[in-house]
């Protein structure tokens, strides 16, 4: 059936919670609704955590899967090969299933105005100099992709414009890393234009498990890396994107931390056993998966505004990991119009992001014979 490829969510807290258990209730986490291929080899693929869907893609059937396992809503797309091939990848008589979907990236566009409503975007990345990227995205009302047309940029075209890290999305926007040079490509997701970030020189070559932007507790762009993997050594460093004195916007480094500040003394053993890597920034939280020898790896997270150490998963973790957040479910949320403390009655149906203080959340584990983009 492929449901041993299912990747696991654990809960986070680990103590009894009456609030995740009402939240987690009736939800599936086991993801049943996704359909099944007939081929008893693993089809489904996470690529991606987003707002509480999940992204799959379906190696088998060429579909792509946005998920929400607390809702249940599904949404289910073709992959846009033939559209992709359309636009000179390849000559025409060439076959679309010459395009794998591992070399695709998918990307939920989310609506300003509601939650639930959203485009699927597809990204690829080719060494074609007259249309370097192709975004083709899907659209609900005529149920087809449309690929979009390439703008000049504002800059040269570089030669190596497939040369970019997976990208990461947060408030509105994708964001690529260069592979080997300091800059940011940015896709706006409302208007769909793109443009650069530059980053500080230092960054032009870091290992992608280094690297990772996110957002402060105030909904600030930041940016955390690490100089070096090695925990001995190494610093973690956090800069977040603003204002000046002159009112020019950049990078601004705001801390650093010694990564020998988030390892377990006991089970330290020699500078070249233990290594740090940066799973994810959300919120203001750093999510480190720290390995020890071949046996022995952790995930911990670590609060940007309190320094606080929270060690998630110890020993038996196995990366890679996606801290997925889910909102609170309308029915446990309190309703603030009144002045007296009440429980809302809306569905499961109808959740979407509330203004809450800490949000649930768990963590998507997958396993190692997973392939990720």
């Amino acid at each position: 059936t492929g449901r041993e490829a299912i990747p696991p969510f654990v809960p986070i807290r680990r103590s009894s919670d009456p609030d995740l258990t009402a939240a987690v209730s009736g939800s599936d986490f086991f993801l049943f609704r996704l359909p099944e291929d007939s081929d008893s080899t693993p089809g489904w693929e996470l690529r991606r955590c987003h707002d509480g869907y999940l992204v799959l893609a379906n190696n088998v059937t060429d579909q792509i899967a946005a998920y929400n396992p607390l809702t249940q809503a599904l949404h289910l797309f073709p992959t846009p090969l033939r559209e992709i091939l359309s636009k000179g990848l390849f000559p025409q008589p060439q076959r679309p299933k010459e395009i794998r979907i591992e070399v695709l990236e998918f990307h939920i566009l989310f609506s300003e105005e509601d939650q639930r409503v959203f485009r699927m975007a597809c990204v690829q990345f080719r060494n074609i100099s007259k249309v370097p990227v192709c975004v083709a995205v899907f659209s609900p009302a005529t149920r087809e992709w449309q690929v979009l047309p390439w703008p000049a940029p504002p800059q040269p075209v570089d030669d190596d414009w497939f040369g970019f890290c997976p990208g990461m999305q947060m408030s509105g926007f994708v964001y690529w890393k260069h592979k080997s040079k300091a800059y940011l490509l940015v896709l706006d997701n409302v208007t769909l234009q793109f443009s650069r970030v530059y980053l500080p020189h230092f960054l032009r070559k870091i290992d992608p498990t280094l690297f990772k932007l996110g957002q402060t507790k105030d909904g600030k762009l930041c940016m955390v890396c690490a100089d070096d993997s090695d925990a001995n050594i190494g610093t973690l460093v956090v800069h977040v994107w603003g204002a000046d004195d002159d009112g020019v916007e950049k990078w601004m480094l705001e801390d650093t931390f010694p990564l020998s500040t988030f390892i377990d003394a006991d089970k330290y053993l020699t500078e070249d056993d233990t290594t740090v890597q940066i799973e994810a920034v959300i919120d203001g939280f750093v999510y480190l998966s720290i390995k020890y020898d071949d046996y022995t790896e952790s995930l911990i997270s670590f609060c940007l505004e309190t320094a606080e150490l929270n060690t998630l998963f110890d020993d038996t973790y196995a990366s890679p990991a996606y801290p997925y957040i889910m909102s609170w479910p309308p029915s446990l949320v309190c309703n603030k119009e009144d002045s007296q403390t009440k429980i809302t009655g809306c569905s499961v149906e109808d959740a979407g992001s509330v203004g809450t203080e800490e949000t649930p959340s768990a963590l998507v584990t997958a396993p190692q014979s997973h392939k990720f983009a």
